[in-house]
């Protein structure tokens, strides 16, 4: 018996010392086999951090204004008695518009006429005989005084009628007709719209901080809803010497030609001011930050080499500071250098660390937008 137990144990031992060697074989292998075994690379779209001068640009919202744009209206009382134009035409300044009813006034003038004539007569006749000692000369005075007030009164007259007849202060554009024939109207009635289309102002602000960079002169481009895609271009000529004490912003003001009279008063603009250009900045694709609560960050790609000398490409996030956004590229203050590569496109499939390689496919293209601070 004790032998057979002596042999029984040794078995038993030998079968453990088995089973241990075997885990421990099995657990090394798993460990050089994991150990081996690596992710094939992420392809990814590269960019290049440039050096670069930017635009320095100053955006914001405005208005547009006629630079000469009146309701016609009338002076004096009356009745109108024709219309001389049609809405919505092209009017020369000088054109006759309406015509309010003016025959007393006429009948007026032609009395007042008669007498400056009788008056004027009277005047040489007392000229002729004082200059003969025939006459005294107060009634020279007295013909001269007379002359005078038929002529004042012949003036007076004249303009009253020219007050009944309304003409076109300038050059512009009719708007929709607010008299009709026949129509009793009150001084002050409006009568029509006139405006210039041929040029306009664009009403805009600026925060207190932006006005040492302004001047008068500076080029300013807007865009319009009503024509996307269309830039046009204008300089400034006014600058509120006063800054506002509610808002703490300064009224500005340019002067833009408008030659196809496709632009008007009252349209809603997006402002670009051009500034003096400021030092070259380091700039990536907006695509290649990450904007997160912990701050912004990109993916730096570095190159490696193993003990075979075999180089390889590995990311690595580093967080930046970044500034304005202009024409697709963010501006980065720190964490990044010129000529350091950044990843464009994949980012959301990286950790730090991983393996990249550099996709063919190029950087998506920059959005087709207006510069934006």
């Amino acid at each position: 018996m004790r032998r057979w137990m002596i042999i029984i144990g040794g078995a038993l031992a030998l079968l453990l010392v088995v089973i241990v060697g075997f885990n421990h074989l099995r657990s090394e292998g798993i460990k050089k086999y994991f150990a081996s075994m690596k992710p094939p690379p992420t392809n990814v779209a590269v960019a290049e951090a440039k050096s670069e001068v930017l635009p320095n640009l100053l955006t914001g919202v405005g208005d547009l204004a006629a630079v000469h744009q009146v309701n016609v209206t009338t002076d004096v009382s009356g009745r109108v008695t024709e219309i001389l134009f049609t809405a919505g035409s092209k009017v020369k300044a000088g054109d006759p518009l309406i015509q309010i009813f003016d025959a007393p006034d006429q009948s007026d003038l032609a009395s007042y006429k008669a007498q400056t004539l009788a008056a004027s007569l009277a005047l040489d006749r007392a000229k002729a005989l004082a200059a003969k000692s025939f006459g005294p000369q107060a009634t020279v005075d007295q013909s001269q005084a007379a002359f005078d007030q038929a002529q004042a009164a012949v003036a007076k007259t004249e303009a009253i009628i020219s007050q009944k007849r309304i003409k076109a202060p300038f050059d512009g554009d009719l708007g929709v007709r607010m008299v009709e024939l026949g129509q009793y109207l009150s001084a002050g009635t409006q009568i029509v719209s006139l405006t210039d289309l041929s040029q306009l102002f664009l009403n805009f602000t600026a925060t207190e901080k932006d006005r040492a960079v302004l001047n008068v002169g500076q080029t300013v481009r807007i865009v319009v809803d009503a024509y996307p895609g269309r830039t046009f271009e204008g300089k400034i000529t006014t600058i509120e010497p006063q800054i506002s004490a509610d808002t703490r912003n300064v009224r500005i003001q340019a002067t833009l030609a408008n030659p196809d009279r496709i632009l008007q008063p009252g349209m809603f603009a997006t402002t670009t001011v051009e500034l003096p250009p400021k030092p070259a900045v380091v700039t990536v694709p907006e695509t290649a930050v990450d904007y997160t609560l912990y701050g912004d960050s990109v993916w730096l790609i570095t190159e490696t080499k193993d003990a075979n000398g075999k180089a390889s490409l590995k990311t690595d996030r580093t967080f930046v500071k970044t500034g304005p956004r202009i024409h697709g590229r963010v501006v980065i203050t720190s964490g990044v250098k010129p000529g350091d590569r950044v990843v464009a496109v994949g980012q959301l499939k990286l950790q730090s660390g991983s393996a990249v390689a550099i996709s063919a496919d190029p950087p998506p293209p920059i959005p087709a937008q207006p510069p934006r601070n």
